[in-house]
């Protein structure tokens, strides 16, 4: 191929991602670009992409004028919780499911959990509500890190699975001939070179539990334990819907997502890939 044909190619290429690019962030754009439009731009028969008078006046509004300062502190504890709690118990099950596989009972473990990944989470919604309910959780940041927790642990554990899988073996088998019991191989050897899976892990415990709706909205009906996604379709009146200030909220929710993706987006792309080839 001539270097004018891969230049073409190079060009083509670089246009198709830009203009994927351009399709994924679009809604992004158009929402933050909403929070600052006036209430009469939002309104309008023509809406549009460009502001003639950008206003603050919708994150003045939700800052100061709504519970969304608690709403975040909220999301922030509870996904923190999650994210510790699914990790210690991933690190364990994945590294008995990477190591203990020839033991009966546990690849039928493992074939069940990954079962469970199917069934939705909808379909669990009332009796999760009873059993909290029975055990006085409703209302309270326990149901919610208990329903997460739950949920995540087990994609969680076959990231780490996936990762343990690449390590040789041999590296524990040096391990225990110094000495080294079977709890520090694990935090001593295998979790200092798998850093980059337990960030992808952390990261994808955190968004799980940080954009979940449905059992924040269910579980709590108490304002002050109430978590950012049900705080934000509060703006959805009865008659009438404050969409200026919905998407002030959402992108003041989205923001903290995106910074943590940026400074950690070379651990992330290293973990999800870890354990894609093994050997």
């Amino acid at each position: 191929m001539s270097r004018r044909k891969q230049r073409l190619m190079t060009v083509i290429t670089y246009v198709v991602l830009l203009g994927f690019a351009f399709y994924c962030l679009f809604p992004f754009l158009w929402m933050f670009v909403t929070s600052l439009k006036p209430d009469t731009e939002i309104r309008t028969l023509n809406p549009s992409f460009f502001i003639s008078k950008p206003t603050l006046k919708h994150f003045d509004n939700v800052l100061n004028g709504s519970a969304f300062i608690t709403f975040f502190k909220n999301s922030v504890f509870i996904a923190v919780v999650t994210t510790a709690a699914s990790l210690m118990i991933s690190i364990f099950a994945g590294y008995a499911l990477s190591r203990f596989i020839r033991f009966k009972g546990v690849k039928a473990f493992s074939v069940a959990m990954l079962l469970s990944q199917m069934i939705p989470g909808v379909l669990l919604l009332i009796p999760l509500y009873l059993v909290m309910k029975n055990l006085h959780l409703i209302d309270s940041y326990w149901s919610l890190i208990l329903a997460y927790t739950t949920f995540t642990v087990p994609l969680c554990t076959f990231m780490m699975k996936g990762f343990f899988d690449t390590i040789p073996y041999e590296m524990e088998e040096s391990a225990e001939i110094d000495g080294c019991s079977r709890i520090g191989i694990i935090f001593r050897i295998l979790l200092p070179v798998s850093l980059p899976s337990l960030v992808a892990t952390s990261l994808f415990a955190f968004l799980n539990s940080w954009n979940e709706f449905m059992f924040g909205f269910v579980f709590i009906n108490d304002e002050a334990h109430r978590t950012l996604t049900p705080g934000i379709s509060l703006f959805k009146g009865l008659y009438q819907t404050d969409w200026g200030s919905m998407m002030a909220a959402s992108v003041l929710s989205v923001l903290p997502v995106v910074i943590i993706f940026v400074f950690l987006q070379r651990f992330l792309i290293e973990g999800m890939t870890a354990g894609a080839v093994k050997g």
